[in-house]
């Protein structure tokens, strides 16, 4: 067993009530985090890898989200170890009512629920906990994800029917999509 595995404070089962064990690893992502995940979990949801699209395009709403959520005198350590003393590193446990509760009134309530693609790899969903503002920065980031993937996708279609095209992804989605139907009528 390696310290960063020791068990600081055992996690306990009630019936339908599991609590996790906080082990020393916990404790120091708390006060020494290593990456954007660890210091941005406070937040909810926040996109595990800094790789990839759907951090490209997931990174200006955390960040902006933290920018509101976060009070100015409230050091970020201080929300993160509410996060796993309050609410055991979860959107959905309680783990402690009072620590909870003070986390979430801290940050206004602010937080990400949940992203995820849905149908096609470029169907980005986003839920979220926040205000009007973050709602449209959201809703921005989803519809421009799915342009450009749509685009991308689009193109790939072009070029199978024609090798020699000159439209590309950096083409808009209506160009892309009116010379895709010319090539398909001219195909049947």
């Amino acid at each position: 067993m390696k310290i960063k595995d020791m068990v600081i404070f055992k996690g306990k089962k009630k019936r339908f009530i599991h609590t996790r064990d906080i082990t020393l690893n916990d404790l120091h992502a708390v006060f020494f985090p290593k990456d954007f995940y660890e210091k941005y979990q406070y937040l909810g949801s926040v996109p595990y890898s800094e790789a990839g699209e759907i951090f490209k395009a997931m990174e200006p709403l955390v960040i902006y989200m933290d920018y509101k959520a976060k009070p100015k005198y409230c050091p970020r350590w201080v929300l993160r170890f509410l996060h796993l003393f309050g609410s055991d590193n979860s959107i959905v446990r309680v783990r402690n009512r009072a620590l909870h509760n003070l986390g979430r009134r801290l940050t206004k309530g602010y937080l990400i629920v949940d992203y995820k693609t849905k149908w096609t790899d470029y169907d980005l969903r986003i839920s979220i906990y926040g205000d009007e503002r973050m709602s449209n920065l959201s809703d921005s980031i989803e519809h421009d994800f799915y342009n450009r993937g749509y685009c991308v996708d689009l193109a790939e279609q072009i070029k199978e029917l024609d090798p020699n095209t000159k439209f590309d992804s950096g083409y808009n989605t209506s160009s892309l999509k009116t010379e895709l139907d010319r090539l398909e009528n001219e195909k049947s």
